[in-house]
């Protein structure tokens, strides 16, 4: 695994960044403080959180004079979506073998 999928899977582990992450790609942008009304923990940890979504580059952020709107980069998300599709085609093809053997074994 590379850095980025190794960030991107750090990113996402959070739960509360996850909800945020989800909360932008349904409802599209928003500020930060309607995030943290939303979020059920603190403005700073809210913030600290996007930062590290942003670092993921999950989010990107717009300064609308002193207010920051976030919103979600769900192209950020191809390397794990390339991570899966590996995985996708390596499990069918060990559960065949699998297979094939306790029938093996069987007889």
């Amino acid at each position: 695994m590379d850095t980025t999928t190794d960030t991107l899977f750090r990113a996402l582990a959070d739960p509360t960044r996850r909800a945020v992450y989800e909360r932008l790609c349904r409802d599209g942008e928003q500020n930060v403080r309607t995030l943290t009304d939303q979020a059920g923990v603190s403005q700073p940890a809210v913030s600290k959180h996007l930062a590290i979504l942003k670092e993921a580059g999950l989010v990107s952020e717009r300064r609308d004079g002193r207010q920051t709107h976030y919103s979600a980069q769900p192209a950020a998300l191809n390397p794990l979506v390339d991570w899966m599709r590996f995985y996708n085609a390596f499990w069918p093809d060990r559960f065949d073998r699998l297979d094939d053997l306790l029938k093996r074994m069987d007889q």
